[in-house]
């Protein structure tokens, strides 16, 4: 494919790997380390419709059946194994319920504000998609946001356990055990008997890192637990592209948000289903975005 007029190249992605072994004051320095590496190559960007990264109505669509339509790991033997696999497309169409516990070593004020982005979060989610969805500390929560310390990791498993006995066991086997190298991540289930409807999920954000890349994770994580699973290097300006070049939700995530909740498709579609639907769902979506105050100027085709 040939490049996009005015668009330069993403930046390429990074060995980010911590120290093995490494004790809680060192993982503090190490991540910290790495949002400064990122943010000083060109990554973590905070622009939402940068003027360099421009798409069109055929990039939308290509990105959305690759994020939505895929996902990017498996439980195989309870145990999460990156491998992208065609998927149905999957939502919610229940309440949804967000409740945050935090990590009992963080100081107040990071936990406050950690609660704070997620709110604001849940109230722009809500905004984009039209999903009834809010803030909650009532038994009633099915979407939980976790800022958990690599210390504290088999105490946060048998409190989650205790809470919500039904999650899958490869879930707490994650929690357990989640490798140093992953930031964030989202663990999501069906309802039973239908698994394209989303019945409760759990995103687990470290807590060891800095303020950006905890309010980054609240951002891709969440976005991703409303049906958007997958990443994709051709996806471009997003936050569903490993390279790390944007660090929060922009204006061409919000538009495949409001196309993922269009009623004109419904979860358990194939993409054979979904794709002849998609060229008026995004134009519509892009319209939606402009109502609103956007400044979407699309590339030509």
């Amino acid at each position: 494919e040939a490049p996009r007029a005015d668009a330069t190249a993403p930046p390429e992605a990074r060995d980010l790997t911590p120290p093995a072994g490494a004790d809680e004051p060192s993982l503090l320095q190490f991540y910290a380390n790495v949002e400064s590496d990122l943010t000083a190559s060109g990554r973590m960007r905070l622009e939402t419709a940068p003027a360099d990264a421009p798409y069109s109505i055929d990039d939308l669509i290509r990105d959305f059946e690759r994020v939505a339509l895929y996902d990017e790991y498996v439980d195989v033997g309870g145990r999460f194994v990156r491998a992208e696999t065609p998927a149905l497309l999957r939502r919610w169409d229940q309440p949804v319920r967000v409740g945050v516990m935090s990590s009992g070593a963080m100081p107040a004020g990071e936990a406050a504000q950690d609660r704070g982005n997620v709110a604001a979060f849940t109230q722009r989610l809500a905004r984009l998609t039209k999903a009834d969805m809010a803030m909650s500390d009532g038994p009633g929560v099915n979407f939980l946001v976790l800022f958990m310390s690599s210390a504290e990791r088999e105490a946060f498993a048998d409190q989650v356990s205790a809470r919500y006995p039904s999650f899958a066991p490869a879930v707490m086997n994650a929690l357990r055990d989640t490798p140093l190298d992953i930031f964030c991540t989202t663990y999501a289930f069906g309802t039973p008997g239908d698994a394209s409807k989303y019945s409760a999920v759990m995103i687990l954000i470290r807590a060891e890192h800095p303020p950006l890349t905890r309010l980054s994770c609240v951002h891709e994580e969440m976005a991703q637990a409303m049906g958007l699973p997958n990443d994709s290097p051709d996806a471009r300006p997003s936050l569903f592209n490993n390279s790390v070049e944007f660090a929060l939700l922009t204006e061409h995530d919000e538009i495949l948000l409001r196309m993922l909740y269009d009623p004109r498709l419904r979860p358990g579609m194939t993409a054979a289903e979904v794709r002849p639907l998609l060229p008026a769902i995004a134009r519509d979506a892009v319209a939606a975005e402009r109502a609103d105050g956007a400044q979407v100027a699309l590339a030509e085709n």
